[in-house]
């Protein structure tokens, strides 16, 4: 982190010794059918054209494996298969904020998506077969408009790499990258990392700040339901000239709404934590016996001082009971002996989360 991290690529061989694929083809390509599950498929024809259709993918719509120079993706892997998951939890030494999803590549020789950057950090794992990574720090990052896909068009390589099963690359962002099957069979795992843009981060959370304002006015907050008020507003000639006083109004409660520290707090775990469109919880049950519990796979859990955020909900949180949503958020499950030193209120809560399928007994 200290030497690579946003700075350089690195090449990691056997960084995880005698990996083998965590699913079969056959499971990934199965995904890839579900409504529920993003997948796109790729086909590159010669050297210039492209074609792109997004899933859910029948079958009989993938091309034979055969076939050369052709991709399927399938994103989020982790959300739907344990093992992944389980591997992704591995990437944990970067903030849960940052860790975005694992998705899988499965390429036919030759296959790849062609030259681009991501803005984003990227960790590619090698999973099965061969892939040469061709990279670079490219300086001219125009796309070509000729193509569906998001691909350089003068893509400029200063490195290349085949990687083994095993085999990891870190490529920060927008460090220029194409990579290609060497042969059939080839499955490479892609960790990626969130990096919001500051524009729809603060679109996201005005809209979150904006909805909570909306609840303290029907609850009736004296500040959020303060009226303008212009008791020495003189008569005017002018009347469609806009009150440089109502101006001011509106101004200064804007700006008490940001200056409020836990407004945007929140409403940035809550945005961090939000579920993915295509995710959602079977209902579960309240435990009968408080032995063990652990997060669903797909819940997504942070905290700070003075909060808990889970899938896009906050709650304030302070003493011994702060300390165990920590501890739950930090290692995704607690047992028996902070289960039974937690109060009737805690309870309660990590109650109705399995009641909501975000919280499991084991």
């Amino acid at each position: 982190m200290r030497r690579h991290w946003q700075k350089k690529p690195l090449l990691i061989r056997s960084a995880i010794p005698g990996f083998r694929p965590l699913l079969s083809r056959a499971r990934l390509f199965a995904l890839a059918t579900r409504a529920e599950v993003e997948s796109r498929l790729i086909t590159r024809y010669g050297s210039e054209s492209w074609a792109l259709e997004h899933g859910p993918l029948k079958r009989a719509a993938l091309p034979s494996l055969a076939a050369p120079s052709w991709t399927l993706l399938v994103q989020g892997v982790d959300l739907h298969h344990q093992g992944v998951h389980g591997l992704l939890q591995q990437f944990r030494f970067v903030p849960d904020a940052r860790l975005d999803d694992l998705m899988i590549s499965y390429a036919s020789e030759g296959g790849g998506v062609g030259p681009h950057f991501d803005s984003y950090d990227v960790f590619l794992l090698q999973a099965q077969g061969r892939r040469r990574w061709s990279i670079g720090r490219q300086r001219d990052l125009r796309l070509r408009a000729d193509v569906p896909l998001k691909i350089l068009e003068r893509f400029e390589p200063e490195h290349s790499y085949v990687l083994e099963p095993g085999d990891m690359l870190y490529l920060p962002p927008r460090y220029a990258h194409d990579g290609v099957a060497v042969g059939s069979d080839c499955m490479t795992f892609s960790i990626g990392l969130r990096a919001p843009a500051a524009g729809e981060l603060a679109a996201d959370l005005m809209v979150r700040m904006a909805e909570a304002t909306a609840e303290s006015i029907a609850d009736g907050n004296a500040a959020a339901t303060a009226r303008y008020a212009d008791p020495t507003q003189p008569a005017v000639a002018t009347p469609a000239a806009m009150p440089a006083a109502l101006q001011s109004f509106a101004r200064a409660a804007v700006e008490a709404a940001l200056r409020d520290p836990d407004a945007i707090d929140r409403a940035l775990g809550e945005s961090l934590t939000e579920p993915k469109a295509q995710v959602w919880f079977e209902p579960g049950a309240m435990p009968a016996v408080w032995r063990e519990l652990g997060l669903d796979r797909r819940t997504r859990m942070l905290y700070d001082e003075r909060h808990v955020y889970i899938n896009g909900e906050s709650f304030r949180a302070s003493g011994r009971d702060a300390m165990l949503m920590r501890a739950l958020a930090d290692r995704r499950a607690l047992g028996p002996r902070e289960l039974a030193r937690a109060s009737a209120g805690a309870r309660a809560l990590l109650g109705e989360w399995c009641e909501a399928g975000w919280l499991h007994g084991k």
